[in-house]
Parts: structure tokens; C-alpha cells; sequence
């Protein structure tokens, strides 16, 4: 027998299909269902400016919307931004019951659509897979709720808890397969980060590669002293998206020659505090809710000892890098009571780990 959790569960494939394209919106799907239990419409938001899921939804079902359940991951919203109310759209569409997995963190909306619906006769349930539904936009609820994205640390690591042979050595551990899906990682996120030391060390170019990425990925490097140099490969490869390098206020009028180099390289530079949990706030209004720490050991340790580090992707591949080796996440001990895991696969020789921090899901 189908279930309410069941076409909730569709509602949150639809809202998943969309990973990485909607920001500064959240990821949201929607399943109209006629009484009898058949599913008549489905949708999701696809990005910010086009209509909602529900709005998809109910032009896919028609009339059959009348009389009608919709199941929908977040609380349809209420107001009018770059389009109109959904609140306005389920009504006229003579929906009889609304379930709704979370209530939209949003301060526009905040049970207000929830409460609208409620005043029209149509009986609304909240809470449906509510986990589930609030892991999917944790990245849209911190940006309304701390203002700040969601942080998503990945390390490759040796069976020694060890990132590289030594400090300043480029040191690939990981497999083909792993890479792969490193890459596909990379496309469901707003933002890549690192610290200019793997910048100094490894001179990525953070792109995408082996999957499509429909929107441009944003480059984040965290550089106090603007160490990263105008010649970085990341620089050559402003077409796939943008290059911030996130400093403090004191650091331009320190090496003014150095600020220089990097904007005539098409660098985007922001100066913070030196705080972290602060400075990742001002990633925001660049329709970042979701960055992907990718190293190194030093700016994932600044990153965990500030509380800000939000889900942990971890690949163990099987070798031994010894003691001179650089210490996963600076040496600091992560006990398995802060994690809560989620999945592991095995992706070659490699191990693929990953978890939400504890309190943060």
C-alpha cells in the first residue's frame, strides 16, 4: 500500500534533482495525488526566477488538481518575490489537503503560508519527513537562519590519518573512481574552498570536470595575507565562475602590490574580520548557501574549532603515508559521538565515508 511517506519521499526526489542550481532558493519538489491515491501532477523549482514546484505541479495536473493532496518538502510560500505567492496558486486550484515535510525558514514566510491555507478550508499536515526534508536545504535554512552557508569538509586521507607525505608535497592518495565522485560533488555545491596554503601547494583549478554543471561554480580562497599568487591556475579559469579571495580588512593597505596583481587577474576580493563563522557570511550575497572546504589540514581545523563545519565527506584510500605525513584536519581528534554518519560506499580501493556533524542536520 502507497503511503503519505511515499509520495513525500517523491515530492523530495523531485526537490533533489534541482542540487546546485537554485540557490539563493531552496531546493523544493511537489506531487499532486487525486483521492484515490494516483499520482495527476508533479514538479519542481528548477532555479530562482522560475516558478515554483508547486506551481509546475498543479499545471501538470490540471483540474485533476481539484479535491486533490499536494505533498510538498517545504512550506509553500506565502508572499511575492520574483514570483507570485504559491499559497494563491494551491488555493485557486481547489487543492483539499496540503502535507508539507518542514515549515520554510524563511522569515518571509515562517508558517505564514501554512497559515493562509489553513484559513481557506484545506487541511494542512507539517512534519512529514522532516529530517529528511531539512538535511536536503540545510544550506537554505543556515543562510536565513545564521546567515552563513553550509560547510561540507572533504579530505582524502591515508590509512594513518595522514593528507600529504609532507607539509608543502603534493601527494595524490585518491582513485580514479573516487575522483569521479569528487567531481560530482563539486557540481551539486555553490562554491569550492580552500586555504592558500593548498593553493601555494597544489595550485588547483577547482573546476568541474567528467559532469555537467549548469551554473558557474564559485572559487573561494581564504588568504589572511594574500599569499595566493596572480598566477594561480585557478585565476585562468574565470569562464567556469568566479574567484573570491576572502582576506582581512588589514591585508590590502599591508601589500598593496600584491592586491593590485590579483584584481588585474580577475580575483574578487573581500575583506572580512578575521572571524570566521562571520567572514563565511559574506559569501551569502554571492548566492552561496553551500561550500564545499576541500583542504587543507590548517583551514579545516580554523573551520571545525569554529563550529561551523556542517557535514564531513571523508575518502580513506589503503596506504600508509608515516609520521612525517600531514595530520587530517591538523591532528585534531574528531570522536565518532560528534558524527552522525550517513553513508558509506566503496569506490575502488577507496573508502568513501560520509556524515552530518552532530546537531547540525
Amino acid at each position: 500500500m502507497v503511503t503519505d511517506a511515499d509520495f513525500m519521499r517523491r515530492a523530495l526526489f523531485h526537490a533533489g534533482r534541482s542540487e546546485g542550481v537554485t540557490t539563493p532558493n531552496p531546493m523544493a519538489g511537489a506531487v499532486i495525488v487525486s483521492p484515490d491515491g494516483i499520482v495527476v501532477g508533479q514538479g519542481r523549482h528548477p532555479r530562482a526566477g522560475e516558478p515554483h514546484a508547486e506551481v509546475f505541479a498543479i499545471e501538470d495536473a490540471g483540474d485533476r488538481s481539484r479535491g486533490a493532496t499536494m505533498y510538498v518538502n517545504l512550506e509553500p510560500c506565502c508572499h511575492t518575490g520574483r514570483t507570485g505567492p504559491c499559497t494563491k496558486r494551491i488555493i485557486a486550484a481547489g487543492i483539499k489537503r496540503v502535507a508539507t515535510a518542514m515549515v520554510d525558514p524563511n522569515p518571509l514566510v515562517g508558517g505564514r503560508g501554512i497559515e493562509e491555507l489553513r484559513a481557506h478550508g484545506i487541511d494542512v499536515d507539517v512534519g512529514l519527513l522532516d529530517d529528511e526534508a531539512r538535511r536536503l536545504n540545510l544550506g537554505f535554512s543556515l543562510t536565513q537562519t545564521e546567515r552563513r552557508p553550509m560547510v561540507i569538509a572533504k579530505a582524502a586521507t591515508s590509512l594513518d590519518a595522514r593528507i600529504a607525505a609532507a607539509p608543502g608535497v603534493r601527494t595524490p592518495l585518491t582513485s580514479a573512481e573516487a575522483n569521479r565522485r569528487t567531481q560530482r560533488l563539486r557540481a551539486s555545491v555553490d562554491a569550492v574552498g580552500v586555504g592558500s596554503g593548498t593553493v601555494l601547494a597544489d595550485d588547483p583549478v577547482l573546476t568541474v570536470r567528467d559532469c555537467y554543471r549548469p551554473r558557474p561554480l564559485a572559487r573561494v580562497i581564504f588568504d589572511r595575507e594574500l599569499r595566493t599568487p596572480a598566477t594561480a591556475k585557478v585565476l585562468a579559469t574565470l569562464a567556469h565562475g568566479p574567484v573570491i579571495i576572502l582576506t582581512t580588512a588589514a591585508a590590502p593597505s599591508r601589500y598593496p602590490e600584491r592586491l593590485r596583481e590579483l584584481k588585474a587577474a580577475g580575483a574578487t576580493l573581500v575583506e572580512g574580520t578575521g572571524d570566521l563563522r562571520h567572514d563565511l557570511g559574506l559569501l551569502v550575497p554571492f548566492a552561496i548557501s553551500t561550500l564545499l572546504l576541500e583542504g587543507g589540514a590548517v583551514m579545516h581545523a580554523a573551520a571545525w574549532r569554529a563550529g561551523v563545519i556542517d557535514r564531513v565527506h571523508m575518502i580513506v584510500a589503503p596506504t600508509s603515508l608515516g609520521e612525517g605525513g600531514v595530520k587530517l584536519f591538523d591532528g585534531i581528534d574528531i570522536r565518532l559521538s560528534e558524527l552522525t554518519p550517513v553513508k558509506v560506499e566503496t569506490l575502488g580501493p577507496d573508502t568513501w565515508m560520509e556524515a552530518d556533524v552532530h546537531g547540525h542536520r
